[in-house]
């Protein structure tokens, strides 16, 4: 049986570079969710009768949100559904389910990186055929549906049991729940070395990967431990829980301060790694070496060809604007085209499709390949132990050869968090008002060479994004980036980015702080932040 529900809108269901994210609390509210899936569905053609993928990362009301999806796709006229057991799929795994099964889309049921439970953070996003987030010309369709809305349908049906693989039935709708990692396992053997990297673990090579209680602690147990032959104990918080254990899932040095204490202790493992809450995101650390993400994006794509995936090279390389330059030296050495995209993976996904790109990354931990249409964290891990199993060296060793081929471009990002949204939007304001006084200023990191407000062109279908963060150009080559993020459930975040290039002739050894410092006071001036913000430092740095 179906119904069609009357209802009125919701005035906050504007989805961001990630979906919509909001507390679990508005997601709870009666005909939320509901009203947002229709309007997904209100936006779409020719899916009568297709299959559509769901898959979360086991946060608090993950089940709970698959059922209503299932009962409305039911309604709305899909054939099948495709749905990880227990709930569970991985972002990336997402997009290569719908992918290698045709699927008209999928929906990602997370908050990425943001914590999880009763009182914490919840999404949902779309995702289009080729697998990929949905362009903005979608999810602009989606958001003026939501404005309008006034009914959804959704079929009268009991739950299905998420946990029993095999096939069940709703509304005359076909459910398949499907092993969550199979065919995502099988994609990675089919790109990677896996007899080398077997060969690694049995000398003794050791890994730590931290899967934050988050989705892919069922990905790196099937992996890295089965099937690659990593000892028992080699993935850590490998439980998902709808709470992640109280951890906050995102791989960064602050929240993954455990793995970074053992890989900087005593008898610490060879590689460090480890993932988000729906697992598109990574952390590389070595022995004693924290690599950034920008770095990582680099050395990934200087060393693909190592891996069987990717022994005929890669086609390009394209990275969000924020993300440091090292990818950029690399493209050019190896003459390749590099793209600078805005933030937000979804803008990678035409230059994928059209074969411009083989590897794309951001600085906030994600990288990925043509494999998939999401950025992928457990891929990055198997690349990095596919490039050690084959160079037989450290992780330390391997930075250090880069930066002496390629310069070192010293970074971090800035992060202040939780911004009354008036007193960022202010900040932005006021930078962008001062943009044509700024080149010739002198300051504390010397002259200003440039500064803009960063716009793209998209060379595959012309389209246009404006106002996607301020960029501030020293005359040496360095710069600054200042933007607002999309990510968060509260307030605003404000995001500085510092990025400074020494060649490789110069003293590619110096502590981060020490090489950014006078780019730091630069940013403060500039842009008042103590005095917009009332904060006198970011909550986070990476």
């Amino acid at each position: 049986m179906t119904d069609s529900v009357q209802t009125t809108p919701f005035l906050d269901q504007k989805p961001g570079t990630s979906g919509l994210r909001k507390k679990v609390r508005v997601f709870q509210q009666p005909h939320y969710i509901e009203n947002f899936v229709q309007s997904v569905f209100d936006s779409l053609d020719g899916f009568a009768g297709k299959t559509l993928v769901v898959g979360g990362d086991g946060r608090y009301l993950n089940r709970e949100a698959i059922q209503t999806v299932l009962r409305l796709a039911a309604a709305n006229g899909f054939g099948r559904v495709l749905v990880g057991q227990g709930g569970i799929l991985s972002t990336p795994a997402v997009s290569h389910v719908i992918r290698k099964y045709g699927a008209f889309g999928g929906f990602v049921l997370s908050a990425s990186h943001n914590p999880g439970g009763p009182d914490e953070d919840f999404g949902i996003k779309y995702n289009i055929g080729n697998g990929g987030p949905a362009p903005e010309s979608v999810t602009d369709a989606i958001y003026a549906r939501t404005r309008a809305i006034d009914r959804y349908r959704i079929a009268t049906a009991p739950d299905i049991d998420l946990d029993a693989i095999g096939a069940a039935e709703v509304a005359g709708m076909t459910v398949e729940v499907i092993d969550s990692v199979a065919d995502y396992a099988e994609l990675m053997e089919s790109l990677f070395d896996f007899p080398a990297i077997k060969a690694l673990f049995a000398d003794g090579f050791r890994l730590s990967f931290d899967a934050m209680n988050a989705v892919t602690g069922p990905y790196g147990h099937r992996i890295f431990e089965e099937i690659l032959g990593a000892p028992a104990g080699t993935v850590v918080n490998g439980t998902p829980l709808p709470d992640f254990g109280h951890h906050h899932p995102d791989p960064n040095l602050v929240h993954a301060k455990e793995l970074y204490d053992r890989l900087y202790g005593p008898d610490a493992p060879d590689l460090g790694a480890a993932s988000d809450g729906d697992g598109d995101r990574n952390l590389i650390i070595g022995r004693n070496s924290y690599v950034t993400p920008s770095d990582s994006l680099a050395v990934l794509a200087a060393n693909a060809h190592l891996a069987p995936g990717y022994k005929d090279g890669i086609d390009g390389i394209a990275r969000s604007m924020p993300t440091s330059g090292a990818a950029d030296r690399v493209a050019e050495a190896l003459g390749l085209p590099l793209y600078e995209t805005p933030t937000g993976w979804k803008f990678f996904g035409n230059l994928l499709d059209a074969g411009l790109v083989t590897i794309c990354g951001e600085e906030s931990a994600g990288t990925g390949s043509s494999h998939v249409r999401e950025k992928d964290g457990i891929w990055a891990v198997l690349l990095w132990l596919n490039i050690l199993a084959v160079r037989k060296t450290g992780v330390a060793e391997i930075m250090a050869d880069h930066w002496a081929l390629y310069g070192r471009n010293y970074y971090a990002r800035h992060d202040y968090e939780a911004v009354a949204s008036d007193r960022a939007d202010a900040l932005m304001a006021a930078l962008r008002a001062s943009l044509d006084t700024l080149p010739g200023r002198v300051t504390a990191a010397g002259t200003i060479a440039t500064a803009d407000d960063f716009a793209y062109l998209d060379p595959t279908d012309q389209s246009v994004s404006n106002r996607q963060g301020v960029r501030i150009l020293f005359e040496d080559g360095s710069r600054l980036v200042f933007r607002l993020s999309g990510t968060g459930t509260e307030g605003a975040t404000i995001r500085l980015y510092i990025e400074r290039y020494e060649p490789k002739t110069g003293d590619l050894a110096q502590a981060v702080d020490d090489a950014l410092a006078p780019l730091i006071a630069a940013a403060q001036d500039l842009a008042d932040i103590s005095g917009h913000t009332g904060m006198d430092a970011p909550t986070v740095i990476t």
